[in-house]
């Protein structure tokens, strides 16, 4: 078996895990659910829980990795030194992972298309933006080219190796995404009646909570915090297993976090004045991204610059975390079947190129099937499986793993969490970790499937 490489600086680990946290949860969910709750409240509200669900949930998984130095698969045994039931959390790792891949490519897809529809001058002030959207969706050989595109460049990324490839390349790409924030943020701060969006973006406004419920604005914090790092499915814990003890892994949790945080905060200011700016709701849907903004794009000066620039954009969001889940993928079944790094990326490459085709056909030839009711698409439903079950599930297992004797046991999870300078995980909420923070993902477990019946 290869030796699995270890990140060759910190700066690299940062951009690298910070880079798979942040995807188009970031930089397209963010800023609607922002809208839809109201605004600034919502924000200070996902901040606080960001800060007590979050942080100390990734230091959790990064903490697994690091002191087993291995991927997921063989994590938990590692460990404990025997395989026992938490190894199942390591399976069920590499499943999330791969479910998250093959509809996420096929999103991904949509970005790099619309990224090409810019820059070759396809949006005009008079085209009809929802009938693009709905002409991609009703294509299935559209869908298919983009979506493997993606496929085949983060394989290709992969297959460069670790630090060669994946370091490499995303660290470029996390620069280029930060230079683009900049740029796309300056031009829309300059936009006619910007100031309205951001008004609405930064200052509280009560009468908004009462209008959506404050209850609401808690609960789509909550999910939002939990959600946007991406965590309870081993991709944080590979990348764990790649630094060396030099620094405390709760410090290099809050930097991860806050450049995951600091990307959606901005991705809020290109597109709430960009809204203000053409007099377009700020409550609109998932549909912003796709029909609203190429809309407002094609009424702008340098209209295919800046919608090229945004799209490409997100294009990097999305390419920095298929190229990481793809590392954490790839190193898992390098694990499990003991395998070189080349028959993994092939193994990969037909899993995701056969597994993605539901995802692309339940938009057009097998629309018919609507798993979660009326409207719902194959998609949703690969979606919901990932965000309502593996995600919140996977990261109990995670912290009961290091905080229950049956497991790690919390004395030696401590003892890896506080190795290394910097911010050190204060004993005093040893409590909180074993009992209040299992309650509370129990509790977001669960109100994944009321808000889904619309019990609440």
């Amino acid at each position: 078996m290869e030796q699995k490489n270890q990140f060759s600086s910190r700066l690299g680990f940062i951009l690298v895990s910070a880079g798979c946290a942040i995807g188009l949860g970031n930089v397209w969910r963010f800023p609607f659910i922002v809208g839809k709750n109201g605004g600034a409240i919502f924000v200070l509200v996902y901040l606080f829980f960001l800060l007590i669900l979050g942080i100390p949930v990734m230091s959790v998984e990064l903490s697994v990795g690091r002191h087993a130095l291995t991927s997921p698969i063989l994590a938990f045994q590692t460990i404990l030194k025997r395989k026992t039931k938490w190894s199942f959390l390591g399976y069920s790792s590499l499943l999330g992972n791969v479910i998250l891949m093959i509809y996420y490519t096929v999103i991904a897809g949509w970005m790099i298309y619309y990224t090409f529809l810019m820059f070759t001058g396809t949006f005009t002030s008079t085209i009809d933006t929802s009938q693009i959207f709905s002409s991609m969706l009703a294509s299935p050989s559209t869908m298919i080219l983009w979506t493997m595109l993606i496929i085949l460049l983060g394989c290709f990324i992969c297959l460069k190796g670790f630090n060669n490839g994946v370091e490499k390349i995303s660290k470029y790409m996390m620069i280029s995404l930060l230079i683009l924030i900049f740029a796309l943020t300056i031009n829309s701060l300059r936009l006619p009646n910007a100031m309205r969006g951001v008004l609405f973006y930064l200052v509280p406004n009560i009468d908004n909570i009462r209008h959506v419920g404050l209850f609401t604005v808690i609960l789509e914090a909550m999910n939002q915090a939990f959600f946007t790092l991406s965590l309870g499915i081993g991709s944080i814990a590979i990348f764990g297993s790649r630094i060396d003890k030099s620094q405390s892994l709760v410090g290099e949790s809050i930097r991860i976090a806050l450049l995951d945080t600091f990307v959606a905060l901005m991705s809020g200011f290109i597109i709430f004045p960009a809204c203000s700016s053409f007099q377009i709701e700020m409550t609109q849907g998932p549909g912003l991204v796709f029909v609203v903004l190429p809309k407002i794009f094609a009424q702008m000066p340098l209209a295919r610059l800046w919608g090229t620039l945004f799209f490409l954009f997100l294009s990097f969001a999305a390419l920095t975390t298929v190229i990481a889940v793809f590392e954490m993928i790839v190193t898992c079944l390098q694990d499990l079947f003991r395998i070189s790094r080349t028959k993994s990326i092939l193994i990969l490459l037909v899993l995701l190129g056969v597994g993605s085709l539901p995802a692309i056909f339940g938009y057009n030839i097998w629309s018919m099937v609507q798993p979660l009711g009326t409207n719902s698409t194959i998609l949703d439903f690969e979606d919901f499986i990932v965000s309502n079950h593996l995600l919140p599930l996977g990261s109990l297992g995670y912290l009961l793993f290091c905080v229950l004797p049956s497991g790690w046991g919390i004395d030696h999870f401590y003892q890896e969490v506080n190795t290394g300078n910097g911010i050190r995980l204060p004993y005093v909420i040893r409590k909180y970790l074993q009992y209040v923070l299992p309650l509370i993902i129990i509790a977001i477990f669960i109100l994944g499937y009321l808000l889904l019946f619309k019990v609440i």
